[in-house]
């Protein structure tokens, strides 16, 4: 764990979208963060290499997690598997570099940082025990004494992504915040992140959609390119569907 920062972005989700994230980075609140945190599924889109370049180029402002988008990508590259049920992830996977393969073999899960009005903070993609549970807005109190379980007393705020949708509330008297998703939001359009220091801000970037649509159309080798971009980029899952999808992943019935 680092001296105690004062301020830090939280960037999840980027899923290889280069638009979203070039708009973002070019926000001044992110340009003037001490760190930028990247909470996993960086690499599991459209532009997977071209993403990896730009945060590398940030050095060591960057601090990244694996997803498990970025696990799948690297086992599938390396013959440890072989399908992965995104159908934009074997594109992704063989769009990157070897390099960059290793280099993303190499990305812990969980990450802890002391920041300024939040005290010792935990980052992690899913759960900070697990890469790919579900935990939801709406997840029973149950739930999340069971994925909390076992954390340091002193962890009183959790930061997690993967479900693409933002929000932040409280669970067993730890402050959970979930930025939503650079690349691939649900519920309404923009690239959604948050700043933390001293409090905690959610925020969105919007940007220009149908040119970013078309400049993946032009520059991305996925095949199914212009549907796919359409789709996420307009955010055209709802909320309401998202959570009714990850709802049975979260144990309810």
């Amino acid at each position: 764990m680092t001296d105690e920062l004062r301020r830090v972005a939280v960037l999840s989700d980027v899923h290889g979208v280069l638009p979203a994230l070039e708009a973002v980075l070019a926000e001044p609140e992110v340009a003037a963060a001490d760190r930028i945190v990247l909470t996993g599924d960086i690499t599991a889109g459209p532009q997977p290499a071209e993403v990896v370049d730009l945060l590398r180029a940030q050095a060591d402002r960057v601090l990244w997690l694996s997803g498990n988008a970025d696990r799948e990508l690297v086992e599938y590259r390396r013959g440890e598997r072989d399908e992965i049920p995104d159908p934009i992830a074997p594109y992704a996977a063989t769009a990157l570099r070897a390099d960059q393969i290793d280099f993303l073999a190499t990305l812990p899960k969980t990450l802890t940082l002391s920041i300024h009005g939040l005290g010792k903070v935990l980052f992690c993609h899913a759960t900070p025990r697990d890469d790919e549970e579900v935990v939801l807005v709406d997840s029973r109190p149950a739930r999340w004494t069971e994925v909390l379980g076992g954390l340091d007393e002193d962890i009183r705020t959790i930061v997690c992504g993967h479900t693409h949708m933002p929000y932040i509330r409280l669970a067993q008297g730890r402050l959970i915040i979930n930025p939503g998703s650079i690349g691939m939001p649900y519920g309404r359009p923009g690239a959604h992140w948050c700043l933390l220091g001293p409090g905690t801000d959610l925020r969105v970037t919007p940007y220009d959609i149908p040119a970013a649509i078309a400049r993946l159309v032009r520059e991305s080798g996925y095949p199914e390119i212009s549907e796919w971009a359409d789709y996420f980029l307009n955010a055209r899952a709802s909320d309401t569907e998202a959570l009714e999808t990850f709802g049975p992943r979260d144990g309810r019935a």
